[in-house]
């Protein structure tokens, strides 16, 4: 038999559940994205600079590092210091653009989706909060 999380411990029938954060969900879609196209473009860069390079293998395991990284954060967003580590890792894809010039317009595109997944991700949860409190407050009043 599987064990039961925490939320499914305290659950009691009837029990309106909880909203989920929204702004960590964009947030978490975005990294994920960015995990992929770091990877991809350290494979580019891989392929571009020929077996002669140097540091050919080296852009291969940093990709890999850094799109771990992006991976990894969207686990951390639940912490004070998710969404600044976010914020850096924006700031790291695009200046992966010194390696790939097409990272410096894809960085930039995903700057833009960071800042409007978080921010309107913020809203929403906002927004859901306070529907969330007048359901509570009208199942108090009616003794649902």
């Amino acid at each position: 038999m599987a064990r039961m999380t925490k939320a499914q411990r305290e659950w009691r029938p009837g029990q309106p559940k909880k909203p989920r954060s929204i702004k960590m969900m964009f947030s978490s879609t975005v990294l994920t994205m960015e995990a992929f196209v770091v990877f991809f473009g350290g494979l580019a860069v891989f392929g571009l600079w020929g077996p002669e390079h140097p540091h050919r293998l080296w852009v291969l395991v940093g990709s890999g590092v850094l799109a771990l990284l992006f991976i990894l954060c969207c686990a951390v967003l639940r912490k004070p210091w998710g969404y600044p580590a976010g914020w850096v890792l924006q700031v790291v894809m695009v200046l992966t653009g010194f390696l790939l010039p097409a990272m410096f317009a894809l960085g930039a595109l995903f700057v833009l989706l960071w800042w409007y997944a978080v921010r309107k991700g913020a809203q929403m949860d906002r927004e859901n909060a306070e529907r969330y409190r007048a359901e509570l407050e009208w199942r108090a009043q009616h003794g649902k």
